[in-house]
Formats: C-alpha cells, structure tokens, sequence
C-alpha cells in the first residue's frame, strides 16, 4: 500500500517521515504487539520487511509476524563472522515457523578485498567491521522498503530505555514492536509456544553477535556486556543512521 497521506506527501521527505512516524506512534504506540505489527503491515503492505540477527531473542518476533504473515521478508546480515550455531538456528527457525522469504544478505567482496583482506580488521577497528560486515549490507537490502521492523527492547540498554515503537530513520520510518517486552515476558512467550532458544544461551551468551566481538555474561552483568566486552562500544552501528539510497562503500 504505501505512503499516500497527501499532506505527508507534501512535505520535505525527512520531515514527512518523521510526521508518519509520530502520527503512527500516536494512533498504536500503547497497541498490543499483534496491533502494532498488524498495523504496520496494512499500512506498507510489501515495502515493508523484518530485519532479524537470529540470535537470543529473536524467535519471539519471528513467531508473532509468521503467524500474522509467514511472507513477509526477514532480512539476516550475515556477516560472515557469525558463530555457526547462529547460521543453524536461522534455518531451524525459518523451518519450524514456516517463513517463505528469509533473506541472507552479505558484504560486497570488493568491500571486503578493500578493508579486510586478512579478516582481521574486527581487532583493529571493529567500528570500521561493523560498517562493511553490517550496516552496508543492510543499506543495500533495505532499498525500496519505507519501513522495517526491528526487535530492540527497551530493557535491553539504557540507551534503549525510552525507545519508541515508531521511529524516522533515513527516509524510512523503523517499527520496534516489542519495545515494552520485558527479559521475563520474552521468556514466557517461548515457554509458552516452545520455541526452540538459540544453543549459545545455555553456554551463557544472553545477547549474540558476531563470533570475534562476542562474549559469555556472568550472572549479574547486563545482558549485553559480552558484546564487545572491555570497550565503550555497545552497538554495531545498524540502529544509527544507514546509508542513504544513493550512498555506497566508498571510503570504507
């Protein structure tokens, strides 16, 4: 269906964003998470796509939105780096909840002949990994959408804590459906469907990411201090501001 708001339309395109943005979060921003995903895919019908690291979490979303539409497009980055148990657990899930267009993206080659030739570039500059392995290759899967659902939740991070479910982000407006789910109502939910747990959380990873920039958590510690562990680094750069549509790798 689209944007087809006259008034959004005449509107400079960053500010007619962030404009459907908040009159989304106005109407369904206190919705049920089912409400809002409903509402989010009759609003874009096939512009719109559900980006999914397969990791902890992730069954939780993947399970509301296949039973809602089991052919909407999931978008996995895989960088290339990814523990194999991630790659496995993305086939296990796209099997058992019936998902028909699950998407594997990866970086461009000749991003990685440029900045990573030995594959080592995660332990010189991680920021500069993150940017080709990930954010790149989503830039460039994401085109033609005008929105994308994400599954970020509020308890996750304090920089997460005031997450919005409606949100503008470079031309596009980003959906977080389960942003008032807390650690307890996500583990409810797949107890209560028996929805297999990513492998690595029973070896003590609560939050799952690249292999190299990924590590156990003791009890007590935020759920993501593995990430990254002893750096101020707590995010791989997707949930910034993504390359615009005409933006490619040059100067990675």
């Amino acid at each position: 269906m689209g944007r087809n708001e006259a008034g959004l339309l005449a509107l400079d395109p960053v500010e007619a964003v962030a404009a459907e943005a908040r009159a989304l979060e106005v109407q369904y921003g206190n919705s049920t998470t089912e409400e809002i995903l409903r509402a989010a895919l009759d609003t874009y019908g096939d512009r719109i796509g559900l980006v999914s690291s397969f990791g902890a979490d992730s069954a939780v979303l993947l399970h509301i939105v296949s039973k809602i539409d089991p052919n909407v497009p999931v978008i996995f980055v895989d960088t290339r780096k990814h523990f194999a148990e991630t790659l496995g657990y993305r086939d296990e899930l796209a099997e058992r909840l019936g998902l028909t267009d699950v998407r594997s993206v990866t970086p461009e080659p000749e991003d990685i002949a440029a900045a990573d030739a030995d594959g080592a570039l995660w332990l010189r500059d991680n920021d500069r990994c993150c940017h080709i392995r990930k954010v790149l290759p989503l830039a460039r899967a994401l085109k033609g959408f005008d929105a994308w659902i994400s599954g970020r939740k509020r308890f996750q991070s304090a920089g997460r804590s005031v997450l919005p479910v409606f949100e503008p982000e470079e031309g596009r407006v980003k959906i977080n459906p389960l942003a008032a789910w807390s650690a307890a109502d996500i583990i409810a939910h797949m107890k209560e469907h028996d929805l297999p747990r990513h492998p690595l959380v029973a070896e003590g990873y609560p939050s799952i990411g690249c292999r190299p920039c990924t590590d156990k958590v003791a009890d007590g510690e935020d759920p993501r201090a593995g990430r990254w562990r002893g750096q101020e680094k707590t995010e791989c750069g997707i949930h910034f501001a993504l390359p615009g549509e005409n933006e490619d790798g040059a100067g990675i």
